[in-house]
This record gives structure tokens, C-alpha cells and sequence, in this order.
């Protein structure tokens, strides 16, 4: 099977703490990404310990987000360096992958 380099990389965010449509939009337009997901959770919890969950209770919710992307590692790197400002410390990883070739 033939592939190409690739670089996946998860951003780890909140409802409450980001603004999802204007980072959208930024990595659509400015980065020019090849295409990228979101992820809602339905619980989770970080550095606080807290427990964030849907329940049918629930009005406001700050449930976590995963924006998860991948492109070559020459976009995916000038991406990072622009998000470092933006993103949480340790909220961003990354790992090199394979994907398929294009026919």
C-alpha cells in the first residue's frame, strides 16, 4: 500500500473556553488545512479534576471539544507555531502518520 507523511494533530479544548466557530474559520482560511473534525464529549475532565457531563438536566454545558486535523508536516507545523499563543500548554499533540496515496 503507497502513503504519504502526514502529521495528526488533537487539540484538547471546552465549550466554556473557546471560541470553536472563529478557530474554525482561521484554520480553514488562514491555514488552508485540508480538512479538519470536532469532537464533542460527553465527559471529561483536566487539570482541575472537575467533571464536566451531559446530563438531561444540563442547560449550560461546558463539555469538552477535540479538534482533530491532519496535513503534511510542513502545514501542520507553521499551524502549531500560530496556535501556540491561542491553544492551553500540553492542550495540543501531535503524531506522524500514514496516509493513503492519492490516485
Amino acid at each position: 500500500m503507497k502513503g504519504h507523511d502526514v502529521i495528526i494533530v488533537r487539540l484538547y479544548l471546552s465549550e466554556g473556553e473557546t471560541q470553536l466557530e472563529t478557530l474554525l474559520k482561521r484554520l480553514r482560511d488562514w491555514e488552508k488545512l485540508r480538512g479538519l473534525t470536532v469532537f464533542r464529549g460527553i465527559a471529561g475532565f483536566g487539570a482541575s479534576g472537575e467533571i464536566h457531563q451531559a446530563s438531561f438536566v444540563d442547560l449550560g454545558l461546558d463539555l469538552p471539544i477535540v479538534v482533530e486535523f491532519f496535513d503534511s508536516a510542513d502545514k501542520v507545523e507553521a499551524t502549531l507555531e500560530h496556535l501556540k499563543d491561542i491553544i492551553k500548554d500540553d492542550h495540543m499533540v501531535w503524531w506522524h502518520a500514514q496516509a493513503n496515496a492519492q490516485k
